[in-house]
């Protein structure tokens, strides 16, 4: 099999034709806030306090999407200091992330996330929250892992963590049609 180099281009592109980000956040529940998690409500007693609506998985695929292509964090660009974005969706931030990795060239092929809580269960919620992640970066289901852990033994019963891993692929660069000129009719 012939030995493949992803970092130099194979034409006269100068960008890699892949690139990685890695993403983490963390939040504590907090009572009388719904919980959101990959952009949908769940069911449960408590949700994640935060700045925005404290969407612990969003954050972090921002972050993974803002990392891969060497962008500032989620936290430079929507600084928790700014009362505009107290309370703010979290698909907001993903979008701008998704945005500017489009912007550098880049299309985002899967997305791998782990989320770390002790509960509520994220079984039953699982396909739900793959379907909504995907529609947000355009993808399909099978193209956005969702694993789900236990603290066991960490002492964060009280918080959630996201940890997540994405890969972007190089766009095909957009070519501008010339205009189709129609041709005179020549004078006889």
């Amino acid at each position: 099999m012939p030995k493949t180099n992803h970092r130099r281009p194979t034409t006269n592109d100068p960008r890699p034709t892949i690139r990685i980000g890695y993403g983490f956040d963390s939040h504590e529940f907090r009572a009388a806030i719904p919980l959101k998690i990959g952009g949908v409500v769940l069911p449960h007693d408590q949700g994640l306090g935060g700045h925005s609506d404290g969407d612990v998985l969003l954050h972090a695929i921002t972050d993974a999407l803002l990392g891969a292509i060497a962008a500032p964090d989620i936290g430079a660009l929507f600084p928790p200091s700014d009362p505009q974005w107290k309370g703010a969706d979290s698909i907001i931030f993903l979008r701008e992330a998704l945005k500017r990795a489009r912007g550098a060239g880049y299309n985002v092929a899967n997305v791998d996330a782990s989320l770390i809580l002790a509960a509520p269960k994220i079984g039953p919620h699982a396909a739900a929250i793959r379907a909504r992640v995907a529609a947000l970066l355009g993808l399909r289901s099978d193209c956005v892992g969702l694993k789900a852990k236990t603290p066991e033994g960490l002492h964060l019963d009280n918080a959630a963590l996201a940890h997540v891993v994405v890969l972007l692929e190089k766009a095909p660069r957009q070519t501008k049609k010339a205009p189709n000129k129609k041709k005179k009719p020549r004078k006889r």
